[in-house]
């Protein structure tokens, strides 16, 4: 039995009293400051869309000049992780964020173009009306990733969550929106708000892991990333670059919230699942009155405008001139000298492959 006093008088009368401060009569009451923050907090946020939206401006104010957003749908379950290098947030306040008017930004409060931030209500109205919100990792200096699973049958979003915006420059020079106002849609008017400060990736979570890797691989030296005897000392944005193995790749990822297989993360190490460019780079503006390419009557879904192939004869020069190269390194590992090497290119890089062949 509660023999508390508040256990007390809820057996008696119920939760109500805990969130009234007092009763007018006549059906008025004055609620608690918790219970005022709650419904606010419900309202706050509507859909997946705006759980979205107040990450990524939680991202840019903790100063990121890079956000990775990486969203996925299993039946109902909708999951969003979002992983920036901002400032970061200490390990003994990972919970406290989410709760009401808890804020790193005493004196920087501002407006944007979505109205006042720096609450401190943005997370804990996330948690309210998420099945699950937490600080996946984060550290100070080191950056940040947040993860969130809601059910869409609890909190809907879009049903067309695929089609990518269109952008139109109207006459007077001002670009226009169109589209569903989806999760893609909405990164992207965020993208187009914030472009000056920072630059905004979105895909699925193995997209966003093959686009952290490559950017670890560009700003990590092959020094730093032989000898990083813990990766997890690395920023975020940084770390998977310093996987060893498949297997390490997917636990790395995983304390980051993505949810990468051994096989997926296989896949990136060797080259075959390239990154992402910035949602930025991978949209077209059409003039007023010019259609946009269809197929079957459908708007185009979202892909990246760059691409890189190399030619035959390109691939069979570089084939000829690493196979000479590597002819005397060869000879001093007692390998064998004629090994051809295997060139393979996609959109970020050039894959060499030398095969190993010891000498009889």
């Amino acid at each position: 039995m509660d023999q508390t006093l508040t256990g007390f008088v809820a057996s008696v009368n119920g939760e109500s009293h805990l969130r009234v401060e007092h009763d007018f009569g006549g059906g008025f009451v004055r609620l608690r400051t918790s219970e005022a923050e709650r419904r606010q907090a419900a309202q706050d946020i509507r859909n997946s869309e705006s759980i979205v939206l107040e990450l990524l401006r939680n991202s840019r104010d903790a100063h990121a000049s890079r956000i990775y957003v990486a969203m996925s749908r299993e039946g109902d379950k909708r999951q969003l992780v979002v992983v920036d290098n901002g400032d970061g947030i200490p390990k003994d306040m990972h919970d406290h964020v989410f709760e009401p008017r808890v804020t790193s930004k005493l004196d920087t409060s501002h407006m944007d173009a979505w109205g006042m931030h720096g609450r401190g209500m943005a997370l804990y109205s996330i948690r309210v009306n998420a099945q699950d919100a937490r600080v996946a990792d984060s550290a100070p200096s080191l950056g940040c990733s947040i993860r969130v699973e809601t059910n869409v049958k609890d909190l809907p979003e879009r049903k067309d969550q695929s089609s990518f915006p269109t952008f139109e420059l109207a006459e007077s020079g001002s670009v226009n929106v169109r589209g569903p106002k989806n999760i893609l849609r909405t990164t992207c008017e965020f993208a187009i708000e914030s472009r000056d400060s920072c630059a905004v990736y979105i895909g699925s979570p193995v997209e966003i892991a093959a686009s952290l890797y490559a950017y670890g691989l560009s700003a990590l030296s092959a020094i730093d990333r032989a000898f990083c005897k813990d990766a997890f000392q690395l920023p975020l944005v940084k770390r998977l670059a310093a996987t060893a193995d498949p297997e390490s790749f997917s636990e790395v990822a995983s304390a980051m919230g993505l949810d990468v297989s051994p096989r997926s993360a296989r896949r990136i190490i060797d080259g075959e699942l390239d990154g992402l460019e910035p949602i930025l780079e991978r949209v077209s503006i059409v003039r007023h009155g010019q259609n946009q390419p269809r197929r079957n009557g459908k708007a185009p879904r979202m892909e990246d405008a760059r691409s890189f192939k190399l030619a035959k004869e390109d691939a069979a020069h570089l084939a000829a001139t690493v196979s000479e190269a590597f002819s005397d390194i060869a000879q001093r590992y007692y390998l064998e000298e004629g090994v051809e090497p295997s060139i393979r290119s996609s959109k970020h890089r050039i894959l060499i492959s030398i095969p190993i062949v010891k000498r009889p």
